[in-house]
């Protein structure tokens, strides 16, 4: 039996795995453009969504993947793994809340700190988190925060910070100046928070990713450390019969190259010296009637004579529209005979260009 759900995980998913049954994940967005097929009103009802996961576990499950028996330390590794992600990337969403405030009101902290998560920047904003009390910041409390936050050349520092920090700009009333401080200063707080919170996880996860019996084998490969590697080994997971090889791998994450067209083997045209021999290219393209063209080049070689060309009709005749392209790759007869095993240069017959 092969049970289909919207879901790959959770109490009820990992029972059905350990009674034996065959359990297919789909992706809502999988479900949804498969619900589309067989209707466009867009309605949605359980007893619909159930018969429509029914029918394609059915007629599709060889394109399902099937949810992987994954090992409990895996499991705990993507537990940890993505929640380490998911507080960084709020975080940023946070750091970019702060910086939209900052802009409506101090436009000069965004000029003075380049990263707004930073510890020193966060203290320094928490004190003073309005123009007029960042304008009283002494160098004493400046460069107590960066040493704090362990930073390098304070003194340099320090002075472009309060540059920043007492430059004129322009500003809002004082009620409002006063509304934006104290939401700036909310969200400092929250940031602090989350910066507190990502470093409490990020140990979790190298203590969860070292105790995994792979976790040697991740870190062997150049460029991954502990987070990536947890990240991958709870993405791809344990389960040893879950990729049958390593591209089906390269498929799961989206890496495999995908089959590039042959490339086009580029032929010279006719009546060029690739095909021809002779030192001068005709032109690429089909000869128009009225052009007329030159005739080929005469062959030489050390042990004969050079041939006679063939003279062209004048382009003012009435029959030189015609003639100038079709006599003129005609090669000239030999006035005197090729020596044995000599091979006479031609030139192709510009008709059949006049074809293509």
């Amino acid at each position: 039996m092969v049970i289909g759900t919207e879901t790959d995980r959770g109490q009820w998913v990992a029972a059905l795995v350990a009674a034996g049954y065959t359990v297919c994940g789909v992706n809502p967005l999988q479900a949804s453009r498969y619900r589309e097929r067989h209707g466009v009103s867009g309605a949605k009802s359980d007893t619909g969504d159930a018969h429509m996961l029914t029918d394609m576990v059915r007629t599709g499950s060889h394109q399902l993947r099937a949810v992987a028996g994954d090992s409990p330390d895996a499991g705990a590794v993507k537990v940890v793994a993505r929640t380490h992600k998911t507080l960084i990337w709020e975080r940023t969403r946070q750091v970019q809340r702060l910086r939209y405030q900052l802009r409506e009101y101090f436009p000069a902290a965004l000029e003075a700190f380049d990263d707004l998560d930073a510890p020193d920047a966060l203290e320094l904003l928490g004190k003073a988190p309005d123009p007029a009390r960042a304008a009283r910041l002494t160098r004493a409390q400046v460069s107590a925060a960066l040493k704090r936050a362990r930073r390098r050349n304070i003194t340099d520092k320090a002075t472009a910070i309060m540059a920043a920090l007492r430059s004129p700009q322009l500003g809002q009333p004082p009620a409002v100046t006063a509304a934006y401080a104290v939401t700036a200063r909310s969200l400092i707080a929250v940031i602090t928070t989350l910066n507190e919170q990502v470093k409490v996880l990020e140990e979790q996860v190298g203590a969860h990713f070292g105790r995994h019996p792979d976790a040697e084998i991740y870190l062997s490969q150049p460029g991954i450390g502990p987070v990536p590697g947890a990240r991958v080994l709870g993405e791809f997971g344990d389960d040893p019969g879950r990729y049958a090889s390593g591209k089906a791998r390269k498929n799961y994450a989206a890496t495999s190259p995908s089959p590039a067209r042959p490339a086009r083997k580029r032929s010279s045209p006719p009546g060029s010296s690739a095909t021809t021999g002779s030192p001068t290219r005709s032109c690429p393209r089909p000869c128009p009637p009225w052009a007329p063209r030159p005739a080929p080049a005469p062959s030489t070689t050390p042990n004969a004579t050079t041939a006679q060309s063939t003279t062209l009709p004048s382009a003012s005749s009435p029959t030189a529209s015609s003639a100038s392209c079709t006599d003129a790759s005609r090669p000239a007869p030999p006035t005197t005979r090729q020596p044995p095993g000599h091979s006479r240069k031609t030139s192709l017959n510009l008709t059949s260009q006049l074809d293509i």
